[in-house]
C-alpha cells in the first residue's frame, strides 16, 4: 500500500491507483535513469524532479523527505569534505607534490609509481574529488618532466584515487552512503577498515595494472599546447582610438599596426561590450579600445604612433601586463558552474581574455561564451599572471598549467593530520561511530583555523549532498511503492536455483553496469535495498551483498561518467570516450573478478 497524504486533493489524485504504485514508481525511475544518462540536466536537479514527482503522486510524504535528511551519510560526507580542505589548506599535499617533482630527474619511473601510491593512500582517508583536483597540476608537471603526454597520466590519476578510496569506509562517498542505507534497513554499521581485506588487494592489483599498462592510453595534446602555450613572451596592451585617428572606419583586422608579424589582435571593446566574436565585421570607431598581444618592441613602438594612445595617458607597467596563457579546470566548487562567459564579463572584472573552451573530447570554438559552463570543463584564458591568480582564487578554479602557488598554514599542518588520524583511530577501536567523529573532526579543524569557515564550506560539494538526499528520498518512495519488494519476489525464485555466489555476481554486474551510465550515488541508493532483499529471500547473510554494492558502485572505469573524478580528467587529458575503454575495460574485469572471489571469503554466506 503506497503512502498517502491527508489532503483531499492529493487523495483524489492517487485515488484508485494503489495497485499501480509499483508501475508508477518504475516509470519514474526509468525516466530518471534516461535523463541521467543523456545529461539533460545536472544529476542533482534531475533527482529533485523525481522527488517532486513522487511527492505529487503520493508515493512520498513530507515526513519521508525529512527523514532522508536524518540519514548519517550526508553529514559524514560533508564533514569529510571539510577535513580534506584542511589538509589542502595547511600545505600537506603541496609538500608531498614538491617532494615528488624534485625526485623525477634521477628515477622518473619510481617517481611516477610513488606518486600513484601516495594518491591511493591519501584517497583512503580523504575525499577523492578535492584530492584529484589538487594532484592534476602535479601529474601534468610530472608528465612534462618525463616527456610524456598528459593523457598518459590523467586517467591513471582518477583510477588510482578511486581504487584507494575502496580501502576504507570513508574513502568514497559511495561507501558512506551504502552504509547509511544499510543502517536504515536495520543492519549493523560497518567498521572503518572492515572492507580493507578486499579493498587493499584490489587497490594493489589495480595500481600495478594502471602503472604498467598506462601506455595503452594514446598520446593526446592538451588544448594549451595546441594553441601555442610555448610561444615567446608576449604582453597585453590596451590602445584607445582617438577622434583624429585615420583608422576610424577601417576594419580592425585590416589595420597594419594591429597585425604585425609578432602581434595578435585579441579584442575590440566598445563601451562595456566585447566585439571579439564579431572581429571580422568590426569597423573601428572613436573611443574603441583595441586589445593586442605583442612583444615588448612592438608595444614600445605604439608610443611613437600619432594615431593611437594608451588609456589613462600611458602604458600600464610592462611587468604588470605580461601575458601568459593558462588552462583552468572547473571543479565541483567552481563559481562559474551554470554561468556563461558572456555573463561573467571576465575582461571587465579581471582583465583576462577567454580564448577557448574544451569540453570532454571537443573544443567548443563557435560562440563558446554563450555556452553554460559545466563541471570538468577546461578554459584557456590569457592575461597577466597576477590577474589570472586573482581569477582562480576568487572563483575556486584550478590552474592546471602549473602547480598552484598558494598561501598555506604550515604551522597548522600537524593539527590537521592529528585530527584526521584521531578520527580514523577512534572509529577503528569503536569509541564512537564515524558519523559522530567526522563532524567532531570538522569542528576541530575549523575552531583551530586550519581552514577558514568560508573556504571550508565552499570546498563542500553541495551538489553531491543534494543528490544524495534526493536519492535517499527516492529510495524511500520505491520502498513505499512496493517496487523493490516486487523485484526481489520476482528474482528470488530464479536465483534460489543457483548458488549465492551467482546471485552476488549478478548484483555486482548489475550495479557496475548502471554505474557506468548514471551517478554512482544514485545506483548505491537504489541497488542496496534490492541486494538486501535478495539476500533475505535467499536466506543468506546480507553483508556480502552490501559490500558487493559498495565496490561495484565505485569501481566503474569504462566511461567518463562512472565516477566524478573520471569526468574531471576528461577534458584535461584531451580524451575521447573510447580512451576510457582501453584501460577501463580490463581494470573492470580485474576488480570485478577479485571482488566476487574475495567477498565470500571474508563475509561468508
Amino acid at each position: 500500500m503506497c503512502a498517502r497524504y491527508r489532503g483531499d486533493w492529493r487523495q483524489d489524485l492517487i485515488f484508485g491507483l494503489d495497485a499501480f504504485a509499483p508501475f508508477i514508481a518504475g516509470a519514474v525511475i526509468i525516466v530518471l535513469f534516461v535523463l541521467f544518462a543523456v545529461e539533460w540536466r545536472p544529476p542533482e536537479v534531475t533527482a529533485l524532479g523525481a522527488v517532486a514527482a513522487f511527492l505529487i503522486v503520493g508515493l512520498l510524504t513530507p515526513e519521508d523527505l525529512v527523514k532522508s535528511l536524518a540519514n548519517s551519510a550526508p553529514v559524514t560526507i560533508g564533514a569529510m569534505f571539510i577535513m580534506s580542505a584542511a589538509l589542502v589548506r595547511t600545505g600537506v599535499l603541496d609538500e608531498l607534490a614538491r617532494t615528488l617533482i624534485s625526485r623525477v630527474g634521477s628515477r622518473p619511473s619510481l617517481a611516477i609509481f610513488g606518486y600513484l601510491v601516495i594518491v591511493a593512500a591519501l584517497s583512503a582517508f580523504m575525499n577523492n574529488t578535492p584530492l584529484v583536483m589538487m594532484m592534476i597540476p602535479v601529474a601534468l608537471a610530472l608528465a612534462e618532466q618525463v616527456k610524456e603526454a598528459p593523457s598518459r597520466h590523467m586517467i591513471p590519476l582518477s583510477y588510482v584515487a578511486v581504487l584507494g578510496g575502496m580501502v576504507t569506509m570513508i574513502g568514497t562517498s559511495t561507501n558512506i552512503l551504502v552504509d547509511g542505507v544499510a543502517r536504515d534497513a536495520g543492519m549493523a554499521p560497518f567498521n572503518i577498515f572492515e572492507i580493507a581485506p578486499v579493498g587493499v588487494p584490489i587497490a594493489v592489483a589495480g595500481l600495478l595494472f594502471v602503472f604498467l599498462f598506462r601506455r595503452l592510453l594514446p598520446e593526446r595534446i592538451s588544448i594549451a599546447s595546441l594553441l601555442g602555450q610555448n610561444e615567446s613572451p608576449r604582453f597585453i596592451v590596451e590602445l584607445a582610438i582617438e577622434s583624429q585617428s585615420p583608422h576610424i572606419g577601417e576594419r580592425a583586422i585590416e589595420v597594419k599596426d594591429f597585425n604585425q608579424s609578432d602581434s595578435r589582435l585579441v579584442d575590440v571593446v566598445r563601451g562595456d561590450a566585447s566585439l571579439r566574436r564579431e572581429m571580422d565585421q568590426v569597423t573601428l570607431q572613436e573611443g574603441d579600445i583595441v586589445v593586442l598581444k605583442s612583444p615588448m618592441k612592438e608595444i614600445l613602438g605604439f608610443k611613437q604612433s600619432p594615431d593611437i594612445k594608451t588609456p589613462d595617458g600611458g602604458l600600464q607597467p610592462l611587468s604588470a601586463r605580461s601575458s601568459i596563457l593558462v588552462e583552468v579546470l572547473l571543479g565541483p566548487g567552481a563559481a562559474f558552474i551554470g554561468k556563461t562567459l558572456r555573463h561573467l564579463r571576465l575582461r571587465r572584472r579581471y582583465g583576462v581574455y577567454p580564448v577557448a573552451l574544451h569540453r570532454k573530447s571537443e573544443n567548443l570554438a563557435d560562440r563558446f561564451e554563450y555556452t553554460p559552463l559545466e563541471i570538468g570543463d577546461t578554459l584557456l584564458i590569457e592575461g597577466a599572471p597576477e590577474d589570472l591568480k586573482r581569477l582562480c582564487d576568487d572563483n575556486s578554479l584550478t590552474n592546471i598549467s602549473m602547480p598552484r602557488e598558494r598561501a598555506v598554514k604550515k604551522s597548522h599542518a600537524p593539527i590537521a593530520i592529528a585530527t584526521l588520524f584521531a578520527v580514523v583511530a577512534l572509529a577503528t577501536v569503536g569509541v564512537m561511530d564515524i558519523s559522530g567523529l567526522a563532524p567532531i573532526g570538522a569542528a576541530v579543524v575549523l575552531l583551530t583555523r586550519c581552514v577558514e569557515a568560508d573556504e571550508a564550506f565552499s570546498s563542500v560539494d553541495w551538489r553531491i549532498l543534494i543528490l544524495i538526499i534526493a536519492m535517499l528520498a527516492i529510495g524511500k518512495a520505491l520502498d513505499n511503492s512496493g517496487l523493490i519488494q516486487g523485484i526481489v519476489q520476482g528474482a528470488a525464485p530464479i536465483l534460489a536455483q543457483t548458488s549465492p555466489l551467482v546471485a552476488l555476481a549478478l548484483v555486482y554486474i548489475l550495479s557496475m553496469f548502471l554505474t557506468e551510465l548514471i551517478s554512482n550515488n544514485a545506483v548505491a541508493v537504489i541497488v542496496t535495498p534490492i541486494a538486501i532483499g535478495l539476500a533475505q529471500s535467499l536466506g543468506v547473510d546480507q553483508r556480502p551483498f552490501v559490500v558487493a554494492v559498495m565496490f561495484s558502485a565505485t569501481c566503474a572505469f569504462m566511461t567518463p561518467f562512472g565516477y566524478q573524478t573520471n569526468t574531471l580528467v576528461y577534458s584535461v587529458g584531451g580524451y575521447k570516450f573510447a580512451d576510457y575503454l582501453r584501460l577501463g575495460t580490463p581494470l573492470n574485469l580485474i576488480t570485478a573478478t577479485m571482488a566476487i572471489a574475495l567477498i565470500p571469503v571474508f563475509w561468508p554466506f
